[in-house]
C-alpha cells in the first residue's frame, strides 16, 4: 500500500539521507518545504518530544501523515552535550564548522574513553495531529571524537565522528569518509528508519488483514 508522507525537516542533509533510504522501498515522501511550512519551535528537553513536536507541526499544516526525526551527538564526558542542542552548539545560527570547533575545544586535553561519543536518532510517524499512538523508532551509532576533521562527505559532526571499526592499516576513519550507502547501513538514522519502516509495514498488514 503506497502512502504519501510529509518529511518534517528543513535540514538538507537529513532530507537527502532519509528520502534516499525510503525511495527504493516505495514510500512517497515530500519535504515540508513543498508546502512552505515554517520550522517548528523545538521547545522540549528530549529527542522524542522534539521529534513529535515537528511531526505534529507538519501534519497540522498539511493534513497528511508526517515523519520527523530528532537527532544529535552525545558525548558522555561532556555530560551528554551537545545533545538536543547539537545543531546550535556554538550558538544560534552557528554552522557545522563552528559547532565542530566548539566540540574540539570542549574536549581539549581529553583522551581515550573520554572521547567516546554516539549519535542518536529518534524517528516518529504521526497519522494525525491528535494521533494517540505514534510510531516511534530509535537508533544509536557508537564511536569517538577524532582530534581533527577528516573527510568531505556527510554533514554536521560527521568529519569528527570516528567510526568504531578501523582501516586495515590501523588508521582512523570518520563518518564523513563513508559512502552514502555504507553510512546508511550503520548510522543511527539508518537504524531508526529501518525500524520505523518495519513498524509501518506491520501496522499496514494488520489494517489490511
Amino acid at each position: 500500500m503506497q502512502r504519501e508522507y510529509v518529511l518534517a525537516s528543513g535540514n538538507r542533509g537529513k532530507l537527502d539521507e532519509i528520502i534516499a533510504m525510503l525511495d527504493p522501498l516505495g514510500f512517497v515522501v515530500r519535504p515540508q518545504s513543498d508546502w512552505l511550512i515554517p520550522e517548528a519551535e523545538e521547545t522540549a528537553g528530549t529527542f522524542i518530544e522534539n521529534a513529535l513536536i515537528k511531526a505534529r507541526h507538519a501534519t497540522r499544516h498539511t493534513g497528511l501523515p508526517s515523519i520527523a526525526d530528532d537527532s544529535g551527538l552525545v558525548v558522555p564526558a561532556l555530560h551528554g552535550r551537545p545533545g538536543i542542542f547539537s545543531a546550535r552548539y556554538a550558538g544560534a545560527g552557528a554552522d557545522a564548522d563552528a559547532n565542530n570547533r566548539r566540540l574540539l575545544a570542549d574536549l581539549s586535553g581529553k583522551h581515550g574513553i573520554d572521547r567516546s561519543a554516539y549519535f542518536i536518532c529518534v524517528m516518529v510517524l504521526v497519522q494525525s495531529v491528535d494521533d494517540p499512538a505514534p510510531l516511534i523508532a530509535s537508533g544509536r551509532w557508537h564511536g569517538y571524537i577524532l582530534p581533527a576533521q577528516r573527510g568531505h562527505g556527510g554533514f554536521g559532526y560527521d568529519p569528527l565522528f570516528g567510526i568504531a571499526d578501523v582501516k586495515p592499516d590501523g588508521g582512523q576513519r570518520s563518518a564523513a569518509e563513508l559512502s552514502r550507502e555504507d553510512k546508511s547501513r550503520v548510522s543511527h538514522r539508518g537504524q531508526a528508519l529501518r525500524e520505523l519502516v518495519r513498524q509501518i509495514r506491520e501496522r499496514d498488514e494488520r489494517i489490511t488483514a
